[in-house]
């Protein structure tokens, strides 16, 4: 059963709230350095089958995949769904969503509907992430983000995709944008951290004790619903899932790093940038001038009610801004 409109609302924006949770676990990463393992892990077996009853009740929420791939690459298995778009969009490059941390494939459920009409659309659990991706090797590098994605994207039958990326989606979409672009038709950034600005202090601070998953899950709800502009928060699937995730699942991966000017002038594929206008993780106004700055080729919009759970609040209007975008590209 499908729960009502204004709860799949609110799930969104928790969604997203944890995506930006783990975009600034600057602290989280320095706890799992003392750890031996060099790759991401669940605590206990215990914990992975709640987390995968949670991810199971979540995807009930999204249309129903025709293809589910694993897709080995050099550092993992990475789990991608498929879902068949329009007939008359079968031979045009399709959309490769990539989601905020600890936030994997449900979040896309708001916009699954809308990007259906335009395209077929993968979407992919982030490798090293919660989720159904295995990491088998360190991710240490902004390059060995760029070259397990460049691998994915190998792997998929496609000679191009157009990249979808979500708060720090965006960040690794446009990583291997600047790295290995060989296979990216065009990048589409949704409010994305750590590209054309910092995070704010304020983000920074907050994320601190939200970051520990052993204090009581009430720091991470109160860090989501700021993210997310005081929605509310709901035990709904979605939410179940990422709490799961949160609490039972260690990264390994290196820290995101701010993008350089000088790595970004490298990006020549054509991009458009959705910016939130009250996004409290990082200034959207000065992101977006940055933008317009270092990308002349880019197109940059500031929607300008939106938090940073952007994608739950707008997916029509995303979805026309994408439309528009690849139509330009014919």
């Amino acid at each position: 059963m499908r729960v009502s409109a204004p709860r799949i609302r609110h799930r969104r924006r928790w969604l997203v709230g944890g995506g930006a949770l783990a975009t600034a676990l600057v602290v989280a990463a320095g706890f799992a350095l003392h750890h031996p393992s060099p790759v991401g892990y669940f605590v206990s077996a215990q914990a992975q089958d709640r987390f995968l009853r949670a991810y199971d009740r979540a995807m009930a929420d999204l249309p129903e995949p025709d293809r589910i791939l694993d897709v080995r690459t050099s550092y993992g298995v990475v789990r991608v769904y498929h879902f068949a778009g329009p007939a008359s969009s079968s031979s045009a490059p399709p959309l490769l969503l990539l989601p905020g941390r600890a936030a994997p494939s449900p979040v896309w459920a708001d916009n699954l509907p809308s990007l259906l009409r335009l395209r077929n659309v993968y979407t992919v659990d982030l490798l090293g992430e919660p989720g159904m991706s295995v990491q088998q090797r360190p991710i240490s590098s902004a390059r060995d983000h760029a070259q397990w994605l460049h691998e994915l994207l190998r792997g998929l039958p496609e000679a191009r995709l157009h990249l979808v990326g979500l708060s720090i989606g965006g960040w690794t979409a446009t990583n291997l944008a600047a790295h290995r672009p060989e296979k990216v038709a065009s990048v589409i950034l949704l409010d994305p951290v750590l590209v054309f600005t910092d995070l704010s202090p304020a983000a920074i601070v907050r994320s601190i004790p939200a970051s520990v998953r052993w204090l009581p899950r009430s720091w991470r709800d109160d860090f989501a619903s700021w993210t997310a502009n005081g929605a509310p928060v709901e035990d709904v699937p979605v939410a179940e899932m990422i709490e799961a995730g949160m609490q039972s699942y260690v990264l390994k991966l290196s820290a995101p790093g701010r993008l350089t000017d000088e790595r970004l002038a490298g990006v020549r594929m054509p991009v458009l940038t959705l910016f939130a206008g009250k996004s409290r993780m990082h200034d959207a106004a000065a992101g977006a001038a940055h933008a317009r700055h270092v990308l002349p080729h880019a197109v940059v919009k500031v929607y300008p009610d939106a938090s940073h759970a952007i994608n739950g609040e707008q997916p029509e209007q995303i979805a026309a801004d994408i439309a528009a975008h690849l139509a330009r590209l014919r």
